[in-house]
C-alpha cells in the first residue's frame, strides 16, 4: 500500500462523506484530538466529543469512539513520500500534535487510507462559529435524545458570553457567525427569554446570529426584532405518526405553523428544520416532508440518527447507509432547485457548518 504524502491526495468527496456519515464515528490517535467539549445538545449529548476534518472543500464531524472501524492518524510526510508498507503495518507518526489545523491526517477504514485532510480548530462546538448550547436540560422526553436523561448544566449569561469571547479570541478574525441552541430547562418561553437577554451583547460582535430553540408564541418575531438573521425549529420526524411516538406530548402542527410564520418574518431560505433520518421512516416520508417544508420556504437539514446507548431500545433507530444518504441528497437537491432554496448560502448554524449532514450544493 502506498501511503498518501499530501493533504489533498485523497480528497473527501460526496460519496466518501456519505460513507463516513453512515458510520458517524472515528477512533482518533490521542495526540491529534483537539475535540470539542463533550456533546451537550440533541441526540448525541453525552458522547465523548468529536473531531472535524476538512478535505477537498468538504467538512465532516465524527464522534469519538475507540471501537470505530474508522481510524484517524497523523501522516508522517517525510516517511510517506518514500515508503510502502503492508496493510497491517501502516507507517504513520503516532506522536501527534496539539497544533490543530496544521497536522496532515489520514482517515483509514479497515486499515486502508480513504481520505487525507486536516483536523480543524473548534472554536465553540464547531469550526468558524461560536455555537453555544444554553441549557443542557430538557423537560420533554424525545425517545432518541439523551438530554432529558442527563439533565446537565444551564449556562448563565456571563458564562455564555465568556465562551463566546473565548471563541473569538481563538478564532483570530475567523469567526463567521454566532449560533445559539438550547434544551428546555423549565419552559420554551424561558429559553426564549434567556436568548433575548443575550442578544444585545451578541450583536456587538458584528456577525450573523442564528437561533434554534423550541417554538413559542411570537418567538420568531422577537428574535428577528432582536437581531437574529436565521432561525431553526425542528420537526425532527418525517411523519406525524413517528413524531407522536418519539416526541410524546409535543405538537407536530405547532412546529410547522411556527416555521410558516417564521418565513413570513425572516424570509424564504432563512428558516431551517432538522429532520432525523433513521427513525423508521420511508424515503417517501422524507421526500414528502422535505417538499412540504420547501413549499413554505424552509430548508431541511437531513440528520442521520445518532444511536446513543443511553436510549437503546426506546424507539427504532438505524443509522442510514451511504446509499440511502446519497439518494436522499439527490432528492433534496432537486427539491431545493424546484423551490429556489440555497442551503449553501446559509450564514449560521448547521447548514453553514456542514459537518453532520450532506448539504445540498455545498457538498457537490
Amino acid at each position: 500500500m502506498t501511503l498518501p504524502s499530501k493533504t489533498n491526495s485523497l480528497p473527501l468527496t460526496t460519496e466518501k462523506k456519505a460513507f463516513l456519515l453512515s458510520i458517524g464515528t472515528a477512533n482518533v490517535d490521542h495526540g491529534l484530538i483537539p475535540a470539542t467539549r463533550k456533546s451537550t445538545a440533541g441526540p448525541s449529548a453525552g458522547s465523548e466529543g468529536s473531531v472535524f476534518i476538512y478535505s477537498g472543500g468538504h467538512r465532516i464531524r465524527l464522534s469519538l469512539d475507540k471501537n470505530s472501524p474508522v481510524r484517524i492518524q497523523k501522516i508522517d510526510s517525510k516517511k510517506a513520500d518514500s515508503k510502502k508498507t503492508d496493510s497491517n503495518n501502516v507507517d504513520f507518526n503516532y506522536a501527534g500534535s496539539n497544533h490543530v489545523g496544521s497536522d496532515e491526517i489520514v482517515v483509514l477504514y479497515e486499515n486502508e487510507p480513504i481520505v487525507t485532510g486536516k483536523i480543524e480548530k473548534v472554536l465553540a462546538h464547531c469550526p468558524e462559529q461560536a455555537y453555544i448550547n444554553l441549557s443542557e436540560k430538557c423537560i420533554f422526553n424525545c425517545k432518541y435524545c439523551t438530554v432529558p436523561l442527563l439533565q446537565g448544566h444551564t449556562k448563565s449569561k456571563s458564562e455564555t458570553l465568556q465562551i463566546i469571547q473565548e471563541a473569538f479570541d481563538k478564532g483570530k478574525g475567523n469567526v463567521s457567525a454566532i449560533s445559539i441552541t438550547s434544551g428546555v430547562e423549565e419552559s420554551p418561553e424561558g429559553e426564549l427569554a434567556r436568548v433575548m437577554q443575550l442578544m444585545p451583547e451578541l450583536i456587538k460582535y458584528g456577525v450573523p446570529i442564528g437561533v434554534s430553540i423550541y417554538v413559542t408564541k411570537d418567538g420568531a418575531q422577537h428574535l428577528k426584532d432582536a437581531g437574529a438573521v436565521e432561525v431553526k425549529f425542528n420537526v425532527e420526524a418525517a411523519s406525524p405518526e413517528i413524531f407522536e411516538r418519539v416526541c410524546p406530548g409535543l405538537s407536530y402542527e405547532d412546529v410547522f405553523e411556527e416555521l410558516k410564520n417564521s418565513v413570513a418574518i425572516f424570509g424564504k431560505g432563512r428558516v431551517y428544520s432538522n429532520l432525523i433520518v433513521g427513525l423508521g421512516e420511508s424515503d417517501s416520508d422524507i421526500t414528502k416532508t422535505v417538499e412540504d417544508l420547501a413549499k413554505i420556504g424552509v430548508i431541511a437539514c437531513l440528520r442521520p440518527v445518532f444511536e446513543n446507548k443511553l436510549r437503546s431500545g426506546e424507539c427504532f433507530m438505524e443509522r442510514p447507509s451511504k446509499e440511502r444518504l446519497l439518494k436522499l441528497y439527490e432528492i433534496q437537491k432537486r427539491i431545493c432547485e424546484k423551490y429556489d432554496l440555497h442551503p449553501e448560502k446559509s450564514e449560521t448554524m448547521c447548514s453553514k457548518c456542514g459537518g453532520c449532514d450532506l448539504v445540498p450544493f455545498s457538498d457537490d
